[in-house]
């Protein structure tokens, strides 16, 4: 492999060129560094870079899987051992910075790892740095005012999708093999789909949020961006807690189904605003469901229309309720990029009435979910993940079939449903526009069905043809 395609390697290819003794993670944290220092200037993917740090993680990776078998010191802690990675900077991380894409966090320096900070550092994966975001992690964009915009590496011009768009930014340019983000109503989605590659957003409550900067507590998760869906389960699997008996995702994602998967396609919300180029897109990546031997059968999904509104109403109410109690809202209000402000300003005036019939919808909408999968002997759903590609940067509204809409609440309105009811849900590269922008399909499944879901995504990504590279890649 030359220097590009081993940025672009799967894990498992960098894990067994580790094994054979012919590549060392010492070499390849050089080179990820390397491509960093050469091609963050334009993507502005990472807010920090830890490279001191990364080399000196890659060392002690090198010494345990390097050291003869049977000797002191020698140890393989997994798939994970000595590959680089990055975290989106609202996780806490001892000793380095954790900015939350913010003004007002500028100079934080935790004193403690966030509970999956330490989970990955037990496998002994090398954390590269800090990945931008949108600022708290409240909006889509990314186009952060105090650490400036990510830029997509398919076209530099346009956004990267957010709030974890550094992370998939990153990814997507082989600036590191996977990343840790968040979701708390598509940020890991979103810009995964925008990016072209994989995002995973887990049932609510299966991955740690402790030390998680917040913005939603009854919606907000954690999950990985990788480049395959192998890769995606790797990531995941040391921060997953499983049930007693499940198997390991990284399992899930190579094995067969016993049995034809059936995937409903909702009547109505999801097909109801599409740009005309991922429409097309996503019912060709119907027809390749189709071929994998995949049923496709027509569901209704009731509550749908007021998953929006609920989700916001809770968002809003639950952010300006975390930053009125860290003291930085209104207080600091000048130091907040205007868009978060503005969402602050309405959640400290959503009333408690307000807030509890959204919890009440949140509640029914989880009920009629389920009971509505059952009764239509559905395994998940298939959707677009997004109704557009990526827009260009500063593009507050899009035009979609002659009609303008807020750019914000489009990338929201089909990843909503999914936080609002706390499922697991997958988007997967299927396509490309004809402007050669990223199209993603998104996997929506019952609670707890993580495993299910990696499978008919891998069956569906086996499918798909040969991906190519962003052009800022090579």
């Amino acid at each position: 492999m030359n220097d590009t395609d081993l940025a672009f390697a799967s894990i498992d290819e960098i894990g067994n060129l580790f094994r054979k003794r012919k590549l060392s993670p010492v070499e390849l944290t050089k080179l990820i560094l390397a491509r960093i220092e050469r091609l963050n200037p334009k993507l502005n993917a990472y807010i920090t870079v830890t490279a001191e740090l990364a080399l000196a993680r890659a060392k002690k990776a090198e010494s345990e899987l390097f050291a003869p078998r049977g000797r002191k010191g020698q140890r393989d802690r997994g798939p994970l051992h000595g590959i680089p990675i990055s975290l989106k900077d609202n996780i806490n991380t001892a000793g380095i910075r954790t900015t939350a894409g913010s003004k007002i966090l500028k100079d934080f320096i935790p004193k403690e790892d966030a509970v999956v900070v330490a989970q990955l550092k037990e496998t002994g994966a090398i954390i590269l740095g800090k990945t931008n975001m949108h600022e708290f992690a409240y909006g889509v964009t990314s186009n952060n005012p105090h650490y400036g915009p990510v830029h997509n590496p398919w076209d530099l011009a346009r956004i990267s999708g957010g709030s974890s768009g550094g992370s998939a930014a990153a990814v997507a340019a082989g600036l590191c093999y996977g990343s840790v983000g968040t979701d708390t109503g598509g940020s890991i989605r979103i810009p995964a789909s925008l990016c072209g590659i994989a995002g995973l957003k887990p049932t609510f409550g299966r991955v740690s949020v402790k030390d998680v900067i917040p913005l939603s507590p009854h919606l907000d998760c954690v999950g990985p961006l990788a480049r395959n869906i192998a890769d995606a389960a790797i990531m995941l699997d040391p921060i997953f807690v499983r049930g007693k008996g499940e198997p390991s995702l990284q399992s899930a994602a190579k094995s067969s189904p016993r049995r034809q998967l059936r995937l409903g396609l909702p009547k109505g919300f999801f097909a109801d605003v599409l740009s005309p180029e991922v429409e097309f897109v996503f019912e060709q990546a119907l027809r390749l469901v189709r071929k994998s031997n995949m049923g496709l059968r027509e569901v209704s999904i009731p509550l749908l229309f007021e998953t929006e509104d609920a989700g916001n109403q809770i968002a809003w109410a639950e952010a300006a309720h975390y930053h009125q109690q860290s003291g930085c809202f209104p207080a600091r209000a000048g130091d907040y990029g205007e868009d978060v402000r503005t969402r602050l300003e309405m959640g400290a005036k959503v009333s408690a009435t307000a807030y509890l019939r959204a919890m009440e919808v949140r509640n029914s909408f989880i009920e009629h979910f389920h009971a509505a999968m059952a009764s239509a002997n559905v395994d998940a759903l298939v959707v677009p993940t997004t109704p557009i590609a990526a827009p260009k940067i500063g593009e507050e509204t899009t035009l979609v079939s002659g009609d303008q809409h807020p750019t914000r609440a489009l990338l929201l309105r089909l990843n909503r449903p999914a936080n609002l009811a706390g499922l697991p849900a997958i988007s997967v590269p299927c396509g490309f526009t004809p402007e050669g922008l990223p199209v993603g399909l998104q996997l929506i499944g019952a609670v707890t069905d993580e495993h299910l879901l990696l499978q008919i995504a891998k069956l569906f990504e086996l499918a798909c043809p040969g991906r190519p590279r962003p052009p800022l890649a090579t």
